[in-house]
């Protein structure tokens, strides 16, 4: 690469990288006064004009096809030149294109969150190095799009006119040779240097980039980069991009490391009688990380486990397990509120190889989940009991937190068959990645899309059950598709004509009135009709009678045995409290709070200055009779801003753009507030 180790053209140099003939100073001539020091500067730039122009000049004969074209001295530079060359890319291009903005900016953010949250501690510290450096750091993915930049403000300015900010494509693809380009094709790090680069349009800059690879397996996770105006070139700037590299990596393999302790600490805790059952425990990426007992050989520890699709959610493996594992072993692990694996329990009854025998178990209760003394519910439970396994479509209309999913479960029945049962949410994605994730898509179809290709959510459901929650935030274009997939039953993925016949089970969820957006023209009708053939309104908690006293009981218990807490004793002062309370977030609500009770205990007995925190600082139901209580206040700016976020939200029926219009603030604000305050739509 371009450097001032470099000679001037034609003249050789010594092993120090002086002019021949010159001398090597003595150790006490080393410390150059300022004047000397300003002198090697001028004779650092003058050689440096001097070697962009001979390596211009050998690009210009390069694109003119001369065979004896003069090549830059930097290794690698001719071979991406000639990779540029034979992918069409255009020599007089002025930028990377930009692949990604908006919501398809958060999605990606989203997608690579551990990367940017490990790189977050490395570029908080290296911020200040950097401010009024006219230099940028970079963070990219393994598609050269820029996830995250810091720097001089005036070179972060700059570097839009180029697309060198978040949503930037710098592949060697779609730009040609470039730092972050030619590091991706190469996997090794690379420094390209003004006239080094393929396109005319970002010659005057200077770059250093270096790959980041997963701690273990050694796969490409992104690149780091250091890219600045052409005169910010320093010959350590590729050291520093490597030293950062490591730094993430260092900070990926520390967070593996604990939360693969904590995963085994999960497992181990809550397993029993290891010695003549089996266990198998996987991180959240399906890698094994451990196996004891008596289980059969299907992969080497640290390997992911044969079958689970590449970024499925834990929550679709059951469906993907191979055999002879059954879905019915296996448990997601949780801590700290993040999922962080999951455990198959293989009990005594089976041994290793393909002997494996099964026992026969009695069908469980599909509702055992739902616990429920309230006549409200009874009426819920009777009537979704005469749908369990029915191929007919469900629509399941309640308030968050009532327990939808749990009902969609209890109609699919018997996890335990093999059927597969397939959860997605349509509020939690984009709306230009909805289609390729319910259909699929085929190799190239968009930016972004997976190399070989993805199987979408019909067909991984196949033959079982498809649950779509927030039905209501499905865009009206994809809807036809949708109606037209329930008539048919053939879907097509994105990019391919070719027709996959899907046996799927449908049940919708929403938190809206459906009725209502049929008539706001939101949603069609005739898809409603489809998806509501049999519906479901789970009541909301204050309208239970009876069953806040019994689901108390039940959390006090369930939830100290997993933290491994004494329960709490709620005596009647706190249970009237209770009881009088709207209950916005429903079941899921009582859960937290009495979860946040036992974590946070003062004494044996629940006091209700305790219950009184939680209930002032939660948001009032609208239209309830706990709206306007003067409990209700908020205590602190903090919770005001939540209670004011989550006000917009239900306003809004959980159409966050519609949410973040009435609050003033942009959709990616209300993303990072509501990840703060832990809220959901």
């Amino acid at each position: 690469m371009p450097g001032p180790e470099r000679s001037a053209p034609g003249r050789p140099t010594t092993e120090r990288g002086a002019p021949a003939g010159s001398p090597v100073p003595r150790r006490d001539e080393r410390a150059p006064s300022s004047a000397s020091a300003a002198r090697e500067r001028r004779s650092f730039h003058i050689m440096q004009r001097a070697e962009g122009t001979q390596t211009m000049r050998a690009w210009e004969r390069f694109l003119s096809g001369d065979d004896e074209a003069m090549v830059p001295s930097a290794n690698g530079v001719v071979a991406s030149w000639l990779r540029s060359q034979q992918l069409g890319i255009n020599p007089s291009g002025r930028s990377a294109p930009l692949a990604a903005r908006g919501d398809a900016m958060e999605a990606l953010r989203v997608r690579h969150a551990d990367l940017l949250s490990a790189a977050s501690e490395v570029f908080t510290r290296a911020a200040e190095l950097f401010g009024g450096s006219r230099s940028l750091m970079l963070l990219t993915n393994t598609d050269g799009i820029v996830l995250d930049t810091i720097g001089d403000h005036q070179t972060l300015d700059d570097g839009q006119d180029i697309h060198l900010m978040p949503g930037g494509d710098w592949r060697e693809h779609t730009v040609g040779t470039n730092g972050i380009g030619t590091a991706l094709a190469t996997g090794r790090p690379a420094q390209v240097h003004a006239a080094e680069h393929f396109c005319e349009g970002i010659k005057g800059w200077t770059c250093a980039a270096a790959p980041i690879r997963e701690p273990g397996s050694g796969r490409l996770l992104g690149v780091v980069d250091i890219s600045g105006p052409t005169a910010t070139y320093q010959r350590n700037n590729l050291s520093l991009a490597v030293a950062t590299a490591r730094q993430i990596e260092m900070v990926l393999s520390q967070r593996m490391s604990l939360e693969r302790m904590q995963l085994l600490e999960a497992c181990l805790a809550s397993a029993s009688d290891l010695d003549r059952a089996g266990l198998v425990v996987l991180d959240r990426h399906g890698r094994l990380v451990h196996s004891s007992g008596r289980t059969p050989d299907l992969v080497a520890l640290g390997h992911r486990l044969p079958g689970l699709a590449e970024g499925a959610p834990i929550d679709d493996w059951p469906a993907q397990l191979p055999q002879p594992l059954r879905s019915d072993w296996f448990s997601v692990i949780r801590s700290e509120g993040r999922t962080i694996g999951a455990v198959l329990r293989i009990p005594p009854s089976h041994r290793a190889g393909s002997g494996w025998v099964s026992p026969l178990p009695s069908p469980p209760d599909p509702f055992a989940e739902i616990i429920w003394r309230s006549a409200s519910m009874e009426r819920v439970v009777t009537r979704a009991r005469r749908l369990v396994g029915r191929r007919v479509p469900v629509l399941i209309e309640g308030e968050t937190g009532v327990g939808k999913e749990l009902f969609a479960r209890a109609l699919h029945g018997d996890l335990a068959d093999g059927r597969p049962f397939i959860v997605f949410n349509c509020g939690a994605v984009v709306k230009d990645l909805l289609a390729s994730e319910l259909f699929g898509h085929v190799r190239g179809a968009f930016t972004g899309a997976a190399a070989g290709g993805a199987v979408g959510r019909f067909e991984q459901a196949h033959g079982g059950t498809l649950c779509l929650d927030e039905i209501g935030e499905l865009p009206l274009e994809l809807q036809s598709f949708l109606l037209r997939v329930l008539e048919e039953g053939v879907i097509y993925r994105l990019g391919s004509g070719q027709p996959h016949v899907v046996d799927v089970r449908l049940i919708a969820m929403t938190n809206r009135h459906l009725v209502d957006e049929v008539t706001a023209g939101r949603f069609r009708r005739d898809l409603y009709h489809r998806l509501s053939v049999t519906s479901l309104q789970p009541p909301p908690l204050r309208e239970r009678e009876g069953d806040i006293d019994l689901l108390v009981a039940l959390f006090n218990q369930r939830l100290a045995a997993r933290h491994r807490v004494p329960p709490r004793e709620f005596g009647e002062p706190v249970m009237a409290m209770l009881r009088a309370y709207g209950w916005p977030g429903n079941v899921r609500e009582l859960r937290n709070i009495v979860e946040s009770l036992l974590l946070m205990a003062e004494g044996e007995v629940v006091t209700e200055e305790e219950v009184a925190q939680f209930l002032e600082s939660a948001p009032p139901v609208l239209g309830s009779t706990a709206a306007g209580q003067p409990g209700a206040h908020c205590t602190s700016l903090e919770q005001a801003e939540r209670a004011a976020i989550a006000q917009a939200i239900r306003q809004a029926d959980a159409n966050l753009a519609e949410a973040a219009r009435s609050l003033g603030i942009s959709r990616s604000t209300l993303y990072r507030k509501m990840e703060r305050y832990g809220l959901s739509p």
